[in-house]
Formats: C-alpha cells, sequence, structure tokens
C-alpha cells in the first residue's frame, strides 16, 4: 500500500487542498443563498424554480459520490480529482451565464457532480497513504479545516453580492475550480498503485460495493454517520426558524449563532487528533456520538420543563455540535480502515448516504412545525440515538480499536 513519502511541508499541502475539495458543497450552496431574491428576479422564474438548483446539486453531489468513488478504485485518484474539478470549474461557469432557470439548474446538477469528486475521493486519498491511527489524526485536520466552510462562504458570498450580481458569485466560484485543477496537480500524489486498482467493469464495481454491504460492522459504522450527518441537517435546518422565529433573533445574530457553533466543531475535530491517538478510534467515536445524543436530550427535556430560552437552547446546540466534532473524523477513520481495501467505494457508501439521508430528514423540521425548539430537538435527539446504537453496534462487530 503507498504511503506518504512527502515531509511535513508536502502534507501540509495535502491536507489544505483535500479541505478545499471537500469544502466545496457548502462553498457551492451556501455561497450564493443570500442571492436567490436577486437571482429569481433576474431570470424571471419562480421562487420554486429557484429553489431546484439547490435540491440539483444535492442530487449530483449524492450521485456523484455513488459513481465516482468506485470508479476511482479503479482508474485511480488523480485522474478523477483532476476531472472533477475542471468540470466543476465548466459547470460553475455554465451557471454564471445561465439565461433560464432550467438551464441553471441543469448546469448546477453537474456542478453536484463535479463537486463529489473532491468529497468522495480525498476521504480514499488519505486512506491510501495513511495507515489507521495516522488516518485518524489527517480526517481530524480535515474537519477541523472544512468546518470553516459554512461560516466563510456565506460572508465571501455576502462580500460578493455587495459589489456584484449573482453571476458573480458562480464566476468565483469558476476561479476556486481552476485553483483546485492546479492544486491537485503540485500537492495530491496518485496515492493507487496500478497493482492496488480494481476492476473497471461494472459488474466489478458492483461487486466491489455488495462486498463492503456484508461488513457488519462497516455497515454500522456507515448508518451511524448517516444518522449522525441527519442531526446535522436537521439542525442546520431549524436553527434559524429557532432563533428567528421563536427568540426574535435577527438574521446577523442567528448567523453569529451559526459561527459560534462551527467553532465549536472546529475545535471538537481539532482536539480529536489528539484523543485518537490517546482512547482509540472505536472509544472516541462513541464516546462523540454519545456526549452529542446527550446534548440533544437535555436541550429536549429542558425544553419541555421549562419551556426553553435561548441561552440553553444555544448552549445544547454548542455542546451538541462539539461532541459531533469529536465523533465526525472517527467514525470516518472507522469505516475507511474496515474498508480499505475498496476505499472509494467505502467512501461513496459514507458521503452518499449521509447525503441522502440528510437531505430527506432537513424537510421533517418544516413539516412537524417552525414555532418552537421541540420539533428540531426531538428530531435531533431521534436521528442521534439511532447513531449512537449504530455505533455501539459497530464496535461491538468489528476490529477497529
Amino acid at each position: 500500500m503507498t504511503r506518504a513519502a512527502t515531509g511535513s511541508r508536502g502534507h501540509i499541502g495535502l491536507i489544505l487542498t483535500l479541505a478545499a475539495l471537500t469544502g466545496v458543497a457548502p462553498m457551492a450552496t451556501d455561497m450564493y443563498v443570500p442571492g436567490l431574491p436577486e437571482l429569481t428576479r433576474s431570470l424571471h422564474a419562480s421562487p420554486t424554480a429557484v429553489q431546484l438548483s439547490m435540491t440539483g446539486f444535492l442530487v449530483g453531489v449524492v450521485a456523484g459520490q455513488l459513481v465516482l468513488g468506485p470508479i476511482s478504485d479503479a482508474v485511480g485518484r488523480r485522474r478523477v480529482l483532476l476531472a472533477g474539478a475542471a468540470a466543476f470549474a465548466i459547470c460553475s461557469a455554465a451557471c454564471a451565464s445561465a439565461p433560464t432557470a432550467e438551464l441553471l439548474n441543469a448546469a448546477r446538477v453537474g456542478q453536484g457532480i463535479a463537486g463529489a469528486a473532491g468529497l468522495v475521493v480525498s476521504r480514499a486519498v488519505i486512506t491510501d497513504l495513511f495507515g489507521a491511527v495516522a488516518a485518524a489524526r489527517k480526517f481530524s485536520a480535515l474537519a477541523a479545516i472544512t468546518s470553516a466552510a459554512p461560516i466563510l462562504a456565506p460572508m465571501i458570498g455576502g462580500a460578493v453580492l455587495s459589489v456584484a450580481s449573482w453571476r458573480m458569485v458562480f464566476a468565483v466560484l469558476t476561479v476556486l475550480g481552476l485553483a483546485q485543477v492546479a492544486a491537485v496537480a503540485v500537492w495530491v500524489p496518485e496515492s493507487l498503485a496500478p497493482s492496488q486498482r480494481a476492476a473497471s467493469r461494472p459488474l466489478a464495481i458492483l461487486r466491489s460495493m455488495r462486498q463492503l454491504l456484508r461488513r457488519r460492522a462497516l455497515v454500522c459504522y456507515a448508518i451511524s454517520l448517516c444518522f449522525g450527518g441527519a442531526a446535522v441537517y436537521v439542525y442546520v435546518a431549524g436553527s434559524s426558524f429557532v432563533f428567528e422565529g421563536a427568540y426574535g433573533f435577527s438574521s446577523s445574530s442567528t448567523s453569529i449563532v451559526y459561527g459560534v457553533n462551527a467553532l465549536g466543531t472546529m475545535a471538537g475535530s481539532a482536539l480529536a487528533g489528539w484523543l485518537v491517538t490517546r482512547i482509540g478510534t472505536a472509544r472516541l467515536l462513541v464516546t462523540g456520538i454519545g456526549a452529542s445524543l446527550a446534548a440533544a436530550c437535555s436541550l429536549v427535556v429542558l425544553t419541555v420543563a421549562t419551556g426553553g430560552s435561548s441561552v440553553v437552547t444555544w448552549a445544547c446546540l454548542f455542546a451538541m455540535i462539539t461532541a459531533f466534532g469529536l465523533y465526525f473524523p472517527a467514525v470516518t477513520a472507522a469505516a475507511q480502515e474496515l474498508g480499505r481495501d475498496a476505499p472509494g467505494a467505502t467512501s461513496a457508501l459514507l458521503g452518499g448516504g449521509q447525503f441522502l439521508l440528510g437531505g430527506a430528514a432537513a424537510p421533517l423540521v418544516g413539516l412537524f412545525g417552525t414555532g418552537g425548539v421541540l420539533p428540531m430537538a426531538v428530531l435531533t435527539a431521534l436521528c442521534l440515538t439511532a447513531a449512537t446504537l449504530s455505533a455501539l453496534a459497530g464496535r461491538r462487530s468489528g476490529p477497529v480499536t
């Protein structure tokens, strides 16, 4: 198996490049959200038609991960990353010049598929280059850096929209895609030797995925990650309604809440890199998801008992999302280690499932009500309960320590 042979400077360049590739999804969504009203007017489209551009991107991300992950096991990592980054730039340019909402939505699907290459292959590259513990530390560093994307994306998007139209947001994403092509060419080695590549035939790829699905521990960790990710989607979808609708926060104040909580995720992910060498991956992921569940359950209990308050809600959500920062890199590392013989396909299962279940869970907040904190708190606690039970089942079933 190939191992990183570069020095610490090369490792830093590699991790920063992979972080940029991984952070492309939140950048490509959150950057243009502030410009949706202007976009609707500019294209003479309905809000529903414009909202489909978000849905189309997420569909592309899910489909792209499920397809490109196994393909990278067959043809190598660099080729997929370079093609994905180049296609992302092309699709972003198509979005910037789209004359109608229909063409914008089509370009956004392509943008999502292309962006999925960075998401799914980055995890496979780390698995290729590093052993179990070192990979867990790299996943922690990756998560700590990419946690900044939800903070930076709206700020960058707002700054661009203050001086230009929504089209300029996609022009910036085009430049980002071109920069990613250059960064991959310089910093990301081909981590999968030809002798280790899987067969590229469709049936062989499907067979590889089927073999992964027979590994109980890996499947348990993948399910855990999917439900954990769904909890985060519910939190993101519901928090603005809670803080602005129930507690009277302004949009700028709610942005501060998101920003502070994202810093908590960054801190948790950074701490995970230190803890994993001391308590092990399996114990760390169970501790992290258990603490996240405890915070969510505390929010439910305190809301029912006292009616809830902005301080209590914020404190519980901060604790929940910070503990999730401990869990996320650990469960990713554990699952990737169990699927080390097919890292791309394993990464596809993790990423595709996470986006798919998360996208399905987020609208449930609106379905069960947005007038208070309880629907969001209960849904989050339910998702984290499933994530915790799955993580415990995975720990009992697998050899990851």
